[in-house]
């Protein structure tokens, strides 16, 4: 009896809680929040699958997406109550997820009808360059004014026409008007709300503003550019605000709570790290480095290859907030490549230390460009490279010039905003995986020359998701009043090296990024199966041919003597 009263003395002083979904790249995540202390209370992870089927192709199960979902959320019940924390103080529950990727399925039977293209995906390079083609003067930012962003293979709509052309069970199921279309948001929204039986097919403002088929200005579905992609409205999730109760739970533990909160992850951590005023940024540091920059009310078109994105819109009837944002496609990738493909680490730990080991990349510089390059250049033809070898490089001087990358890349995206806003940052704030390996975090204080402030709770992304959630009209446990926020704790980074130094490493790291640029120009040529052919490459179909001959030639020569 005791223990039973000490436990429930213990839920009452606790008070509302909320949770968040945190569906990213590389892992989906279940966190539970206290709505008046914004402290985190339970957590669970499970790491998701990426497959990559060919050559700068990146998919991933929409099946095992939604089952790490359900998994995280019985297994985060199961420590609350481990705790005595009654889950039936959860009131709502918010949703925020990796960006751009695509899925469609069929809303008769609720299976997918293709793997998810997740936002790194290349495939349609040949797609955004015959649309650049067709644009007046050949022009990437020909759709700019509307949707804020370059026709790049980045996002959503290039995904889903491709979708459409080249998969038959897509393309019978937009026929016979049994297609959704939906970025990870919907997917899982619609079939935690019910699925094929009455699940809710929507989306936030946040999300839709990353498909290129979203009138920035007018806040709707744009007619016109769906028309450009060919893609019918129909097939496309209704838009909502990033705060209102879109459904309810329809089954598990959590069964009929709202689901009330909904931002995509760059947009969430702005608003976890309480960037509400004009001018306030943050950069996150996940699978790839994304630095957010609150531009107010208006959007801010930029002149320096950033996007102009939809940073939040905190309820039905409050305006839309807008963001200046810079995208940098491999941050913590590296990391994972440097240990799944090269095997030089074996854990993100490892890096770190091997990195500190030497203190330097002794000249050597890495630009991790396996997808292109996204801002400030959008170079989808650029590939990844290492430069400045010399016999004394070895494993540890490539783990710094990794690190080093990372920072370079924000310094990057750093400057153009500073050169958009003419109001230079006066220091970084920030959260993300990464932020936990503390040499990259003086490493990039170094390279920007500014301090860097990290939070003491890193799940920022999940908790901008979750006060979205817990504000929501019809929820309304969070208060967002700025007197009302908790104050944050958080570690700050001063820069430790001189300026000359800095600029001297940053112009060589350009020098590289230069030398990156151009690699893959050509649409591949592909033979009769659909795979693409050495000899689509004239030179290196003449290389080889001529290599062959010269062996026969060398054989003839031998035989002869």
């Amino acid at each position: 009896m005791n223990g039973a009263m000490a436990a429930s003395s213990h839920r009452i002083t606790l008070g509302p809680l909320v949770a968040a979904v945190d569906q990213g790249t590389s892992s989906t995540r279940f966190l539970v929040f206290n709505s008046k202390t914004a402290e985190l209370l339970s957590h669970h992870q499970v790491e998701i699958k990426q497959s990559f089927p060919k050559e700068g192709w990146v998919e991933e199960d929409p099946k095992e997406i939604l089952q790490s979902v359900y998994e995280c959320m019985e297994r985060t019940c199961e420590k609350l109550t481990q705790l005595n924390i009654d889950i039936s103080n959860i009131k709502a529950i918010g949703v925020t997820n990796q960006r751009e990727t695509t899925l469609v399925w069929d809303k008769e039977t609720g299976e997918p009808l293709y793997n998810a293209i997740v936002w790194l995906d290349l495939r349609t390079q040949s797609t955004v360059e015959r649309l650049i083609n067709k644009t007046p003067g050949r022009n990437k930012n020909h759709l700019k004014h509307k949707t804020g962003l370059p026709i790049s293979t980045y996002f959503s709509a290039v995904k889903l026409r491709w979708l459409m052309d080249n998969v038959d069970e897509v393309h019978k199921a937009v026929v016979s008007h049994r297609a959704m279309f939906g970025t990870v948001d919907s997917w899982l929204i619609w079939c935690l709300t019910g699925g094929k039986s009455g699940g809710v097919h929507c989306t936030d403002v946040t999300n839709a503003s990353r498909t290129m088929l979203f009138n920035i200005h007018t806040m709707e579905w744009d007619p016109e550019l769906c028309k450009y992609f060919g893609i019918p409205m129909e097939i496309l999730p209704r838009v909502r605000s990033s705060s209102e109760i879109y459904g309810l739970m329809k089954s598990g533990a959590l069964s009929g709570i709202p689901i009330s909160g909904c931002l995509g992850d760059q947009s969430a951590a702005l608003v976890g790290q309480m960037c509400f005023q004009d001018g306030q940024a943050k950069n996150t540091y996940g699978t790839g480095c994304f630095l957010l920059r609150n531009t107010g009310p208006k959007p801010v078109m930029s002149d320096h290859g950033l996007l102009t994105t939809v940073a939040y819109k905190l309820g039905r009837d409050k305006p839309a907030c807008y963001a200046l944002e810079g995208s940098v496609a491999i941050a913590g990738a590296v990391v994972r490549w440097l240990q799944d493909n090269l095997g030089i680490i074996g854990s993100s730990e490892e890096l770190e230390k091997l990195a500190a080991s030497v203190g330097t990349s002794y000249g050597c510089y890495f630009v991790p460009a396996f997808s292109g390059l996204y801002a400030p250049y959008w170079e989808p033809s650029a590939r990844g490279i290492i430069c400045g070898l010399t016999q004394f490089t070895n494993k540890s001087h490539l783990a710094f010039a990794a690190l080093e990358a990372v920072c370079f890349q924000t310094r990057e995206i750093l400057d153009a905003m500073n050169q958009d806003s003419g109001i230079p940052l006066t220091q970084l704030q920030v959260d993300g995986g990464m932020t936990s390996n503390r040499l990259l975090m003086q490493l990039q204080a170094d390279i920007l020359c500014i301090p860097v402030v990290k939070p003491s709770m890193p799940e920022t992304t999940a908790l901008g998701a979750a006060m979205a959630a817990g504000a929501a009209e019809g929820v309304s446990v969070w208060s967002l009043n700025p007197e009302d926020l908790s104050e944050v704790t958080s570690e700050k980074f001063e820069p430790q090296i001189n300026t000359e130094e800095s600029e001297f490493r940053y112009a060589r790291w350009k020098k590289a990024v230069q030398k990156s640029m151009n690699w893959e120009t050509t649409e591949p040529v592909c033979n009769g199966n659909g795979e693409t052919s050495i000899f689509s490459s004239a030179p290196l179909g003449f290389y080889i041919i001529g290599s062959m001959l010269m062996l026969i030639g060398a054989k003839y020569l031998a035989g002869h003597n």
